[in-house]
């Protein structure tokens, strides 16, 4: 009866590593292609960041809120600055953008940005020739 048991597990553990633990491409779904932005090295494992990220941000906003500690590696701000498309240099906008194209991926609705920038702090590298000559105006 052991044995069997035994046998039993082996073989469930066989089929769950063969199919990849039914998470994303191993498990035949595709991945979204996301434009990640600057992209590299990111504050932790990309799927630890999956897996967390909302908590990450969460704690952050707590200590933010109640402690009065802004910044930090896992502030929305950060995120952004790194994520931002290079296209429209935004988290949001189009299912490539980094945000709304994992969100949409996975059927999750966002509400950071009903608040927060979906644009990058520092954007004076981003400016376009249009954006040049509206800032220009208003001096």
């Amino acid at each position: 009866m052991k044995i069997r048991r035994i046998l039993l597990l082996l073989v469930l553990g066989l089929v769950f590593w063969a199919g990849g633990g039914g998470y994303g491409a191993w498990a035949g779904v595709p991945i979204p292609d996301l434009d990640i932005g600057q992209g590299g090295h990111c504050v932790a494992d990309p799927l630890y960041m999956r897996l967390n990220h909302m908590n990450l941000l969460i704690h952050q906003r707590d200590q933010t809120v109640r402690q009065g500690i802004r910044g930090g590696p896992y502030s929305l701000a950060v995120c952004v600055d790194c994520h931002a498309s290079k296209v429209n240099h935004s988290v949001l906008g189009t299912s490539r953008n980094f945000c709304q194209g994992c969100h949409e991926y996975v059927s999750v609705r966002i509400d950071c940005f009903e608040c927060h920038s979906s644009e990058p702090r520092n954007t004076k590298a981003m400016i376009t020739g249009q954006s040049r000559v509206v800032k220009e105006s208003l001096k």
